[in-house]
């Protein structure tokens, strides 16, 4: 009798342990897919900056502002660590002087990437930057501008 009681036991804890192990791996697999599902549905790095340009060219700053993330910073020759209230103040002026941006190179490592491209303004000059993007969560974090030969910006008039 008393082993029939201890089997009994024995064998109500293995199934809760059996039914516990189900449950944490039902919960789990949720979890992990809907992570999965998440990133897959998330748009790459590469198309964000992609998107990043286009926004300039369509002249869109609720585009742009969509694909950076809180707390974005902005550096440049001109500029050091501005925040989006004077990156829209400073720069995004010069979006109406631009006509398009050509990817020259564009080289992405996890959050991390590298733009070299030529910039076209309105009246047909060129200039070239290379610009390093830092992400998190899938926005834009930090943008560092450095500027190359040319004009160095849409609006400079010195040249």
């Amino acid at each position: 009798m008393i082993k029939n009681k201890l089997q009994t036991k024995l064998y109500d804890m293995k199934n809760k342990l059996k039914n516990g192990a189900g449950c944490f791996f039902a919960i789990t697999l949720f979890l992990l897919t809907s992570s999965f599902t998440n990133l897959l549905n998330r748009p790459s790095n590469e198309k964000i900056i992609k998107d990043y340009y286009a926004a300039y060219e369509k002249k869109d700053w609720n585009m742009l502002a969509s694909l950076l993330a809180d707390g974005f910073t902005f550096t440049s020759p001109n500029d050091d660590h501005i925040d989006l209230k004077t990156y829209k103040e400073r720069c995004w002026p010069n979006s109406a002087n631009i006509k398009r941006f050509d990817i020259d190179k564009l080289i992405v490592k996890g959050d991390d990437a590298f733009v070299t491209y030529n910039g076209w303004t309105n009246d047909g000059r060129v200039f070239r930057n290379t610009e390093y993007f830092k992400f998190k969560d899938g926005k834009i974090k930090e943008n560092a501008c450095f500027f190359g030969p040319g004009i160095s910006f849409p609006n400079n008039k010195e040249k």
